[in-house]
């Protein structure tokens, strides 16, 4: 694929030399290049085309790496890769030995703070403008995020500081969820010439200083001053909280002129202290298929580049379809059933149960901190909230749970979609840290089903359970059933499942791992006359003691096995409760994802890389026996 101008863009500065009429080819340029490879590849596509032509201004008005462009969540920096020496590295895009879809400073100097969650980028210029401060640097710091980050109470929080401070730093804001208004023609455009020019700012400036040395008067005349200026700006743009706040505001303008977003850049540029620049962008942007479904190609798989259609996976329902459907079965008897989400309708399978039951369904944004304190609240009035957040993104909520729900002993459900391994996404969204973190909350059930099946039982077991909070995960992906249950129904918390009984080894499996263990145990036994005891955990807090125990005594050799850190996961516990429950040596492995954080790659990849296949597990009960 040729292409006139993006083959000679191997970094920003070589924007700078390009005519207007360039810049708009290049823009073509880069959302086909983009198109062509996330379709192979799969990615946040929608929102990584709205940003083309501000991504082309900031790069052709500021200078990076010593100037900071900061970006929020990497979900619109697609052609900042592109721009930044990994045009080439953009066809491996999220696969093993390729790009990260998310910012990484170790991928590249040009990724200036590394990001994958959201409303993170504030804060961070905050903390660039200061050390710059502080050494006399004088380079320019800009933090680029969407318009969701920004009502993030993080990014609020960032705002009151560094408006507080006078931190001279910019934010683009890119807006992609309303439609370009009136307000974005020529009279914004004008008034925001206006207001980001050099003689308006020296003029309200100079007439400031000249007001406030009146006697007698100077100081409330400046204030009115103030107060007309703040009045006639409301009139013409949204951001008059942000100037209350300290910030200077200006917008909102077409986000995808690139002759606009340049001047305006250039003049906001020449201003000192905190300033925001609102931009409307269409999420999707340049190709027909994103642009009119933005919400399907926010991310997404493989899809057919000419009609937009995804690779659909055949087979079995996903686990989260299969969650879904069977709360909101739960749901249809039990009245006191709420779900809540944080932003992610469709990620956590849940269109269905707004459809059914509206009033008891809440998605709060992107707030999960809220999202764990409004279902307390909730559950204390007398309701069963259940918090659906992929396990990433509840990392977020560590300390609501503990304050808010544990000490209180509330019966919240925290419902953990993509636990485990993710695969694509890498590091910032592989779920394996909540094994752990739930495991040391008081009085907290932790619940890992291991087929599609379990996940039903211990829903119900979950929504039954009053003594209180539960958090129950399941993995992205397709489902699978050791044995199919039409009827599911609760289990004993704490019990575990045997699944095959052996006198040489015991496995003690949590999660969906269960598929590996069986195949790797089947291999190990058509080879040798040693027989594997299989126990299927459910539970990772409280386990089944009597159970793990009895088969200890039994194997004098145990494996465990786990989706999750090994640092205080499960395993660690099973060995603490052998080694101080049992006379005599046992031999004990952990298997679970090592001390480190764990790259992208297909989910089977980065299993084989933790030993979490098949072929590690053999090689883990061969080390053993």
């Amino acid at each position: 694929m040729k292409f006139k101008i993006l083959g000679r863009i191997n970094k920003p500065q070589d924007l700078k030399n390009l005519s207007q009429k360039e810049l708009d080819i290049l823009a073509r340029e880069i959302r086909e290049y983009m198109v062509d490879s996330v379709s192979k590849t799969g990615g946040h596509l929608a929102s990584s085309l709205g940003a083309v032509e501000i991504t082309l201004a900031l790069y052709s008005v500021f200078n990076p790496p010593e100037d900071k462009v900061i970006w929020d969540v990497g979900h619109q920096a697609y052609a900042h890769k592109i721009l930044t020496g990994r045009r080439a590295g953009f066809r491996k895009l999220r696969s093993k030995d390729g790009i990260s879809g998310f910012l990484k400073p170790s991928e590249s100097k040009y990724d200036a703070f590394g990001a994958g969650h959201t409303s993170t980028s504030i804060s961070a210029a905050m903390g660039f403008a200061k050390a710059r401060d502080l050494s006399n640097s004088g380079n320019e710091v800009v933090a680029v995020l969407g318009d969701a980050s920004l009502a993030n109470g993080m990014s609020l929080e960032a705002i009151n500081s560094i408006g507080h401070d006078k931190t001279n730093v910019i934010i683009v804001v890119i807006d992609n969820e309303m439609s370009i208004s009136p307000t974005v023609g020529a009279l914004s455009s004008y008034m925001n010439n206006i207001m980001t020019g050099n003689i308006y700012n020296r003029m309200r400036d100079a007439a400031k200083f000249v007001v406030t040395k009146l006697p007698g008067i100077g100081e409330p005349t400046a204030n009115l001053i103030k107060h007309l200026e703040e009045g006639v700006k409301g009139v013409f743009s949204p951001g008059i909280i942000f100037e209350e706040l300290g910030v200077h505001y200006f917008g909102p303008i077409d986000g995808h002129n690139i002759k606009l977003l340049i001047n305006t850049l250039n003049n906001v540029k020449k201003i000192k202290g905190p300033r925001m620049l609102h931009i409307i962008t269409k999420k999707g942007k340049g190709y027909g298929p994103a642009e009119k479904n933005p919400t399907l190609f926010h991310g997404l798989g493989r899809f057919d580049r000419q009609t937009g259609i995804p690779e659909t996976a055949k087979g079995e329902p996903s686990y989260s379809r299969v969650f879904s459907e069977e709360l909101i079965k739960i749901a249809k008897k039990n009245k006191k059933i709420i779900a809540i989400v944080a932003a992610m309708i469709e990620g956590t399978n849940l269109s269905r149960f707004r459809e059914l039951f509206p009033r008891r369904f809440f998605d709060v944004g992107i707030a999960e901190e809220h999202a764990v304190t409004f279902a307390a609240g909730l559950a204390k009035a007398g309701m069963r909230p259940v918090v659906a957040i992929y396990s990433t993104f509840l990392q977020r909520s560590v300390d609501q749970i503990i304050h808010d729900v544990g000490i209180q002993g509330l019966p919240v459900i925290f419902a953990m979609d993509r636990a485990g391994i993710v695969g694509e996404d890498g590091a910032t969204h592989h779920g394996v840290f909540d094994i752990a973190f739930m495991k040391m909350v008081p009085n907290m059930t932790v619940m890992a089903p291991s087929d599609a099946s379990e996940l039903k039982k211990l829903l119900r077991t979950a929504a039954a359970h009053k003594d209180g909070p539960v958090s129950i995960r399941f993995p992205r992906g397709k489902s699978w059933n050791l044995k199919k249950d039409r009827r599911p129904a609760p289990v004993k918390i704490g019990k575990g499942r045997m699944v095959k009984k052996g006198s040489s080894l015991t496995i003690v499996s949590l999660g969906p791992l269960l598929p590996y263990v069986i195949n790797a145990v089947r291999e190990i036994e058509s080879r040798s006359r040693h027989t594997v005891e299989i126990i299927d955990a459910r539970f990772a807090k409280p386990m089944d003691r009597q159970m793990i125990l009895a088969s200890a005594e039994k194997t004098r050799k145990v494996i465990t096995i786990e989706e999750g850190v090994i640092q205080g996961g499960f395993g660690q516990s099973v060995a603490e409760l052998i080694n101080g429950s049992i006379s005599g040596k046992v031999r004990t492995k952990v298997l679970g994802v090592p001390d480190r954080f764990v790259d992208h790659g297909t989910m089977e990849e980065v299993r084989a890389d933790c030993g979490l296949t098949e072929k590690g597990i053999i090689k883990a009960i061969k080390e053993i026996l």
